[in-house]
């Protein structure tokens, strides 16, 4: 990791610290407020998976596209989404990033590249396809990210959306988040190879497997995969070991795997990980670290006051941007 950190400039070492912070504080906080009966509807946490979000995304330029899924606060985050733009939503407030009707599934941000986060297992990984084909068809240069877990890859969408990448050469790269379980079936009782990255070769595109809990070993992969992708040489499936702290949504009872299972896991925290290596370089000290810890607690304490402060939208615009044709 040392050597990692030497060939990465120290801003993007504490962007990256940032951003994956401030996806922790987000997640612990808005399990609160689902709790206190401010959040309602489903809420899926990326609590744990903070280095895959931080680590691909830092990879792209701000006019590249990302595509992501119903566990997609994390991504949204990790693309420079607008932390009270996103607690709002999840509050169903006007001033959120729908105006408070898309809720925690649906975040959207079209001036960052952030096209759209979608509640259907493998329902993005067409879209981001699409729109890798747009910028090839308009020779922009843009990249598309598409963000999926292991249940999506047994997905006929999965399937076709690569192959047609891989035919026309689209620039897309397909980062799968195996966090094992799908819901609560475990990978290893729905996939029937041990490996997803495994499948790329039956495209004729590369397929590499990366540490989902290492920060830097994600960036260096979507980075190189990324910049084949802008050079036209096609794309690539990236799948990224990792393991997602909290259960399938907030309020799961969590009876699909044993507490030893998540405490194993926990001993890799990727945010205590990270501050551990940064530590061991001569540029980084404990109290710089804490300062970046500090700012992004208090950024997601800004959001949440902001939301909760923010109005409701109005009954009388209930169909506004409801679209009958």
């Amino acid at each position: 990791m040392r050597e990692e950190t030497r060939r990465i400039s120290r801003d993007l070492l504490v962007s990256m610290l940032l951003k994956m912070y401030r996806i922790r504080f987000f997640e612990e906080t808005i399990k609160t407020l689902y709790f206190e009966d401010l959040i309602t509807g489903p809420l899926h946490l990326y609590i744990g998976e903070e280095a895959v979000a931080v680590g691909a995304c830092s990879a792209l330029r701000q006019s590249d596209y990302i595509v992501s899924t119903h566990r997609g606060h994390g991504h949204c985050i990790a693309k420079g989404g607008d932390l009270k733009k996103m607690m709002a939503e999840l509050l169903g407030r006007e001033t959120g990033y729908c105006k408070g009707r898309g809720g925690s599934m649906h975040l959207a941000d079209h001036d960052i590249g952030i096209l759209t986060c979608s509640g259907i297992v493998g329902g993005g990984i067409p879209v981001a396809v699409g729109a890798a084909f747009s910028s090839s068809y308009r020779e922009s240069g843009q990249v598309t990210l598409s963000f999926f877990g292991d249940g999506a890859s047994n997905q006929g969408s999965f399937h076709e959306s690569v192959n047609l990448a891989s035919l026309w050469k689209l620039p897309v790269v397909f980062v799968c988040e195996n966090n094992c379980y799908a819901i609560t079936v475990p990978a290893t009782g729905s996939v029937c190879i041990e490996n997803v990255a495994d499948r790329a070769a039956g495209y004729g595109i590369p397929g590499k497997i990366v540490d989902g809990m290492n920060v830097l070993a994600v960036y260096e992969a979507v980075k190189e995969a990324v910049g084949k992708a802008r050079k036209g040489e096609g794309p690539s499936l990236i799948e990224t070991k990792t393991y997602r702290f909290e259960g399938h949504w907030v309020g799961d009872p969590v009876v699909y795997r044993t507490d030893e299972e998540v405490k194993e896991w926990k001993k890799r925290d990727p945010i205590l990980g990270f501050r551990k290596d940064l530590l061991q370089e001569s540029q980084f000290g404990k109290d710089d670290l804490d300062s970046i810890e500090a700012q992004a607690r208090e950024e997601v304490r800004d959001a949440a006051g902001f939301a909760k402060n923010s109005p409701f939208p109005k009954s009388d615009d209930l169909e506004k941007y409801v679209c009958y044709d």
